[in-house]
């Protein structure tokens, strides 16, 4: 299930039903998370990346026109056919040269089930890794504050634009002008 809704997320012509594609091979990521024991790391996947990411992904597919997705879309098939057999053999030869396809090891399934994932990965986090979560935290803050302060500014263009006249393909209302600035404006045009 998980390789045909990944192959109908990268071959849909329909780029909404790529995305949705793509939210069922998230959706069953997690499910294998799950069987391995790995909740805490199935609630990420569906809450982050099912969740928020996927949402952003709709937001910039609405942006842009149908026609200018199809175009890339089409246009990239051969490169990414290619770094996808690149990645698949890559991850071959990382399952088969460490070892990770045995069942034993330090990290095996049964030492996951007597700590307890979620447990063991609160306690690293909160104790030997809380410095580089606090890290972490601030620049997510610092992302936020950024994006913020970036979208009142073109916020603010656009009503500059508007109250000049320039549309920019966008519809615009007309604002009354004052006096000032049109005796302003007359006085910056240069006399010949």
């Amino acid at each position: 299930m998980i390789l045909g809704s990944a192959v109908v997320a990268i071959t849909a012509p329909n780029l909404i039903y790529s995305a949705l594609a793509l939210l069922v091979t998230l959706i069953h990521v997690a499910g294998i998370y799950v069987l391995l024991s790995a909740e805490f790391v199935a609630a990420v996947q569906i809450i982050v990346y099912a969740g928020a990411i996927l949402v952003l992904y709709l937001f910039v597919l609405m942006i842009f026109s149908e026609h200018q997705g199809q175009q890339a879309l089409h246009a990239s098939y051969p490169v990414g056919v290619f770094l996808g057999l690149v990645v698949l053999a890559e991850m071959l030869m990382v399952y088969w040269g460490t070892g990770a396809a045995s069942d034993g090891g330090t990290l095996a399934p049964p030492v996951w089930a007597k700590a307890g994932n979620t447990q063991a990965i609160g306690v690293l986090l909160y104790t030997k890794y809380l410095f580089p979560f606090e890290i972490a935290s601030i620049i997510l803050l610092v992302a936020m504050v950024g994006a913020i302060t970036l979208g009142k500014r073109s916020h603010k263009a656009k009503e500059v634009a508007g109250a000049n006249g320039s549309s920019n393909g966008h519809e615009t209302i007309a604002a009354p002008i004052s006096r000032v600035a049109v005796e302003h404006r007359q006085e910056e045009t240069p006399r010949v």
